[in-house]
């Protein structure tokens, strides 16, 4: 199976690049299954109804999320509902939604994770020991190729996922900071790469105007941050080949709003 994975969707400029490249490169490069950060795709904090169906006839197939799932409270219970939008697995007991879904592609089934880390984000059970119950659970009914979005802040901790992990996941993709990183490989038949990077706005700070940002940074004061309404925008996603739960293809996706040049970078197999 053939499957593609967008960092971070960031507001509309980040639906629009997604609405307008997607099914081009799901047809370029033989994509069976499209995964999506979303978490940050309606004004850049969650997912509305409206957008998800938006990005859903764009192509994408599935939804994942992190610290601002359930920022459209209004629409979270029926974005749930959909089966298409998953929240981190490990936020705790009784918090509605689930952050894994199993799919059959091709004859042979895939779990999506979703887990979120601890490091500045909001109170979550221990993603580690979250994930070892789980996997070994998945393993349990047989199923090998297991694709994890670890939503988190720290560096280390993505880290810590990928070598507690690696030989018993397909994959682990890092996403939350929106900054891309090259770090991209595959150890012992498991993808890495600490973030994917964010899918909208390059030319700012984090997909956002700089102008709040910028006020933060200098006073200390918070302040809403906004989506520009006009930017240069990036897409950036990672095609991954499972086959028996390995990771046998992987490499990076970088396409411009304002340029016809795509960059490919492979990862490095170890």
């Amino acid at each position: 199976m053939r499957i593609a994975f967008i960092g971070d969707i960031v507001g509309r400029p980040g639906r629009k690049i997604v609405r307008d490249k997607l099914k081009e490169f799901k047809k370029e490069f033989n994509i069976d299954y499209v995964i999506a950060n979303s978490e940050n795709a309606s004004h850049g904090f969650g997912l509305t109804l409206k957008n998800c169906d938006e990005l859903l006839k764009a192509g994408i197939d599935l939804f994942t999320g992190g610290n601002h799932s359930f920022d459209k409270r209004a629409d979270v219970k029926a974005l749930f509902e959909t089966q298409k939008v998953l929240r981190p697995d490990n936020y705790p007991s009784g918090v509605a939604g689930n952050g894994v879904k199993i799919v059959e592609i091709g004859g042979e089934k895939l779990a999506v994770v979703n887990l979120m880390g601890m490091y500045a984000m909001p109170h979550v059970e221990n993603p580690f020991n979250w994930a070892t119950t789980l996997t070994e659970k998945l393993h349990q009914e047989g199923i090998s190729n297991i694709f994890i979005d670890f939503h988190a802040e720290a560096t280390s901790e993505k880290r810590v996922m990928m070598m507690m992990f690696k030989n018993k996941v397909s994959a682990i993709c890092g996403t939350h900071t929106h900054v891309g990183t090259d770090d991209l490989q595959v150890v012992e038949g498991t993808f890495y790469v600490s973030d994917i990077g964010l899918t909208g706005c390059r030319d700012n700070v984090i997909g956002m105007d700089e102008a709040m940002p910028i006020f933060r940074a200098t006073t200390g004061l918070g302040g809403h941050f906004k989506v520009p309404n006009a930017c240069k925008t990036i897409f950036q996603f990672v095609v991954l080949e499972f086959k028996e739960g390995k990771t046998v293809e992987a490499f990076k996706v970088k396409a411009y709003c304002n340029k016809q040049e795509v960059i490919v970078t492979k990862a490095l197999f170890d």
